[in-house]
């Protein structure tokens, strides 16, 4: 049994305190942006009475199907309330949650389901209920498929049900109540499914010990309330969002939910968030995108952004610092940042307080750009494998170019070949039914081996260099960090993606994805004349523009880091494709493969050398 103060730290448990103390209040809302289909009614606007009404109807609807305690039920589908309300209702009654990306091809959901032995699986739209059907056949566990989205017709499969219909199908309360009475905070609420960079994907065991610590961490160095709003655009599949989500929603915020995460633009300006969580790839399409405009603005306008970020930086120093600035410098701040700095931040809804960010190296301009414009970036370090966060900034005193100190409760060192380890109360329990793995993931006096390189400077905050995994050693025993290389040249405004190539290679090469928004801008204004985004990164002078452009940015690499030649792609690695992760991260073996042609020309020697 659970002591009082072990039950208050319990998940369950404070979703339902958060429930108590403001019943009325919004928990949940879905985004207003235009785009996303209309979910049922009741999901438009959700309080927490509500909430806490949808959250037993669907636990007492998983106990009628006689699911058994720490049973695994997969979620596969967009965001949406009912991602997280299944979600909630499944840990109420003791099951372990396995969230799958929206994107994931049939092969992987069977893959997953089979390991797990999942007989019931949430779908959201169509495309996942499709595929879902065919599931049925293909996978030896799987009997029931609950549809979230109930415009999707499902009268031709009988294992198929509505979510609404569904959470119709109530057992007796007194079920649930004996399953809340034995929940222990050594249950698994999750296993969470690597994205698979590299090998099989392994599903990480995340217990209620893990997320209480993490939030116990959390609460010693953020200040999240009720008078908070969050957008939830990022996967809820990944650790990152769904953290973050559970964490905002115990904390007294309302979630806000798009389907569509292309539409985070619009979603941002209608909901006008005051913190949300995102990857890098959101801050570099936003830098790029501003930066390109300012360089094609008359001189003059181009002159007052840089005057006003030259003010910017000065002040960011002092408040960086936590020191009242010179009443001078204020003034002129109070003044460039209502011309200038507060158009740019009501582009992300202009309530921003602050923004965690991680799942990859935000790059120290573009992290220094937005401090300077007045939006609050967090940066942090973290994994699946540690619930996430393992180190983030500071309000004050952080350092650009490091991932911040870390979590309170959470140790960090550098180990051989100078690796990240971790260790604390947010670490994992293992692997899934991978005791082989499992035991490679741990040093022998039990840290977490991170796979990341990184050091830890004198303030005790921790910089990340590289993934061990992903260090690429030249023919000529050079060692090549490809995502430093990626991280300089995509601040270019005529670049979209790259993708370094140099393992066992005598010189680094890339494959680039231009921004074609810029390019064809660039094209129109040269009279360029092209058919094709094909045709036109073949055109003679587009690729003399590129070779000047990386010539130029990468002068401040090493001559062996440098990018010798490149190819430029028509289109962009591709999620659905296979070739990045959900979060938005190369896969290089795909992307390695699928481009083989191009690669090896770039190694091909010209005629006489």
């Amino acid at each position: 049994m659970l002591t009082n103060s072990q039950l208050d730290k319990h998940l369950i448990s404070q979703i339902h305190d958060r429930a108590q103390r403001n019943p009325q209040h919004i928990a949940m809302r879905c985004a207003a942006d235009g785009s996303d289909h209309q979910p049922a009614a009741w999901c438009q606007e959700i309080n927490w009475q509500q909430l806490i009404e949808k959250i037993d109807q669907t636990s007492l609807a998983l106990l009628q199907l006689g699911l058994g305690v720490q049973e695994k039920v997969c979620i596969w589908s967009q965001n949406m309330p009912q991602w997280s309300i299944a979600d909630l209702g499944c840990l109420q009654a003791r099951l372990v949650v396995v969230p799958l990306y929206p994107t994931s091809t049939i092969e992987q959901v069977r893959y997953i389901l089979e390991e797990t032995r999942a007989s019931l699986l949430f779908v959201g739209e169509q495309e996942q209920f499709d595929a879902a059907v065919k599931l049925l056949t293909l996978s030896s566990s799987l009997k029931t498929i609950v549809v979230f989205d109930s415009s999707v017709a499902i009268e031709s499969c009988p294992g198929a049900i509505h979510f609404d219909d569904f959470i119709r199908n109530c057992a007796n309360q007194t079920m649930l109540d004996e399953r809340l009475a034995g929940r222990s905070m050594d249950d698994l609420f999750t296993l969470m499914y690597t994205s698979g960079t590299t090998g099989e994907p392994k599903g990480v065991m995340l217990d209620y010990n893990n997320i209480a610590a993490s939030y116990d961490g959390h609460d010693q160095i953020l200040d999240v309330d009720s008078t908070d709003t969050s957008l939830c655009f990022l996967p809820l599949s990944h650790i990152f969002e769904r953290g973050w989500s559970f964490y905002a929603l115990t904390r007294g915020a309302t979630n806000v939910y798009i389907r569509d995460p292309r539409q985070v633009a619009t979603a941002l300006k209608s909901v006008k968030p005051t913190v949300l969580c995102a990857v890098p790839r959101f801050f570099e399409k936003i830098y790029t995108a501003l930066h390109n405009k300012v360089s094609s603005a008359p001189f003059f306008r181009r002159k007052i952004f840089a005057t006003a970020l030259k003010i910017g930086a000065a002040h960011l120093e002092y408040r960086r610092k936590g020191i009242a600035p010179p009443r001078y410098l204020e003034r002129l701040y109070h003044v460039v940042d209502k011309a200038v700095f507060s158009k740019i931040r009501a582009e992300l809804g202009g309530n921003i307080r602050f923004m965690p960010c991680g799942g990859a190296r935000l790059d120290e301009e573009i992290n220094r750009f937005f401090h300077i414009i007045g939006v609050d970036v967090r940066v942090g370090y973290g994994m699946t494998e540690t619930m996430a966060t393992v180190t983030c900034f500071r309000g004050t005193e952080h350092e650009f170019d490091s991932c911040g100190i870390p979590l309170p409760g959470i140790a960090v060192r550098i180990g051989d070949e100078g690796e990240i380890q971790v260790k604390g109360g947010t670490v994992m329990r293992g692997y899934y039914r991978k005791p082989e793995e499992t035991a490679k993931a741990f040093t022998c006096d039990g840290w977490l081996r991170t796979g990341d390189a990184g050091l830890i400077d004198d303030n005790g905050a921790l910089r990340m260099t590289e993934r061990i995994k992903e260090l690429m050693k030249t023919s000529n025993g050079k060692y090549i960090a490809p995502q430093y290389i990626e991280g300089t040249l995509i601040k270019d405004r005529f670049i979209e993606q790259i993708a370094i190539i140099a393992d066992a290679r005598n010189y680094v090469t890339a494959l680039i994805v231009p921004a074609f928004e810029a390019l064809e801008e660039h094209a129109k204004a040269l009279n360029l004349k092209y058919h094709s985004h094909k045709e036109l990164i073949q055109h003679r002078t587009i690729q003399k523009l590129i070779q000047e452009r990386v010539n130029q940015i990468q002068q401040g690499l090493a001559k062996f880091e440098q990018v010798k030649k490149f190819t430029l792609l028509p289109k962009e690695f591709s999620i659905e494709l296979g070739e990045l992760t959900p979060t938005l991260k190369l896969r290089r073996r795909i992307i390695m493969k699928r481009f083989k042609k191009e690669i090896e020309e770039m190694y091909v020697p010209k005629a006489g050398t």
